[in-house]
Parts: structure tokens; sequence; C-alpha cells
């Protein structure tokens, strides 16, 4: 069985999908003829492409879209002040940041949308893809507020961990964690990364990375009674009701 196969909603998106599974060196089919033969498909539509799991009692599909109605909602959210003062906003301080788990991408764009430019790293082209894809369609938007948001983000495509972050900027880590909420929505998008990033655990490397860039803050969110990720020893943590930010504050270098 495929793992990831990239697929045409309609004849007129056939094209458009085959190019995309050659370039991301993924099997290509029909909408119908592969939702057996792959745990997860990349679906090219007109209406934007998203990832759908397989099967006939699997989830709607999951999209990225910061022009969104559920993303223009969790702009009112309180988890957005506590990222915020995780990552160092007050004032008219603003940091550059460096999302190095970027994923969907909806922590980096609260980050921007509350003024900070933001460097998304993803190691999955597949949502290297779709982050491109929400870039460009967030440009255009009708919202002014999440065009203002997209302007100050940007996409590098591999694993943080193969460049350096200058001294000037935040690294901000949300490796992948089981969620403990009861909404659907939460755990469709947890599925689907889990399918994408089956078997490539690097949460400890990732930290040790951060560590060793000359920053003077790393951030790590964290499920709220998780322990901190070995070797991370936090100087404070900033706590939500399910989730928490494991912050490490340096002297200024």
């Amino acid at each position: 069985m495929n793992r990831i196969a990239v697929v045409a909603q309609s004849p007129g998106d056939q094209s458009r999908a085959k190019e995309l599974a050659e370039r991301l060196a993924l099997a290509y089919g029909s909408y119908q003829g592969m939702s057996a033969d792959a745990e997860l498909l990349l679906v090219v539509a007109l209406t934007g492409d998203h990832l759908l799991l397989s099967g006939p009692k699997a989830p709607g599909p999951v999209a990225i879209d910061f022009g969104s109605a559920a993303m223009r909602h969790r702009r009112r959210g309180g988890h957005n002040e506590l990222l915020g003062r995780a990552i160092g906003v007050k004032g008219d301080r603003r940091p550059s940041v460096v999302d190095a788990t970027a994923g969907l991408g909806r922590d980096a764009f609260v980050l921007a949308d509350l003024g900070c430019h933001v460097e998304m790293r993803e190691r999955s082209m597949v949502l290297c893809h779709l982050l491109q894809q929400a870039l460009l369609n967030g440009a255009s938007c009708g919202h002014d507020n999440v065009r203002e948001a997209v302007s100050r983000m940007s996409l590098r495509p591999g694993s943080a961990q193969l460049s350096d972050v200058a001294d000037d900027q935040v690294i901000y880590l949300d490796p992948m964690f089981e969620d403990t909420g009861k909404k659907a929505a939460a755990k469709k998008d947890l599925a689907v990364l889990q399918k994408l990033h089956r078997g490539e655990d690097d949460s400890e490397a990732l930290v040790e990375w951060a560590l060793s860039q000359p920053v003077t803050r790393v951030v790590v969110k964290r499920p709220l009674k998780a322990l901190p990720l070995p070797p991370f020893k936090p100087t404070h943590v900033i706590r939500g009701s399910s989730i928490r930010f494991d912050v490490l504050v340096r002297a200024e270098l």
C-alpha cells in the first residue's frame, strides 16, 4: 500500500495532479481508484489542494487556509496571548521568529498576525506544497489583516537542522504530541500529521540543534503535564488550560 498518493478531484485537475506527483515523487491515481490503495491522499482541486485520510469512515479534509473562518476565529483566542508572551511579544517588541516545525502553519500565522516576521521551516514536502499555496492565496485574500500577516511570513523547505539561525531571532518548536482535547478537528489534524511524519520523531535532536544556535530565546510547546524535552531546561513556563510553553531565555549575547 502507498502511504501517500496524489489524486485529482476532477478531470480538469489531472494534469496538475500528475505534475505534482512527479515533483514530490509520489504515486498518482484517480480520486476513486486510489482511495483503497493509500493511507493518505493529497487531493488536487480547483478550490484548493488538501489532505484526506483514506477509508470509508475517514474524517473530512485537512487544508491550510489562512483566510478561513476558523483561522479568523482563532485570531481572537486566548492561546494567542500566551504564545505571544512566550515568544517575547511585549510593547513595541515584535521578535523575528524561526518556526522550526511549521506543520500546518497555524501558530506561524498567529505570530505573524501579532506583528512578528516568521520564517517557517518544514521537512515534509507535502506540507511545504500546501503552505506555499496558502501563502499565495493569503496574499490575495479579501481580508486586510490576513494579507498583512502573510506578508510577514516566509517558507524554507527542509529540515530546520540543516541551517543556522541568526542571533537576533527566536526559535519556536512545536514537536508533534498526542492531542488530549476532544475537538474532532484537532484529532483529524493530528492523524494527518502522524501519517506524514510516521517514524520521524526527532524532537530531542531538534531541541539540541536549537540550543546550539546563538539565539537569546528558545520556546518549546508541550502538553500541560508532560516532562520537558531533554536536554531542555526552561527558565520559565507559561501555562494554558491544556498546553504550556517552556521558555529558555539566555543572557543577551
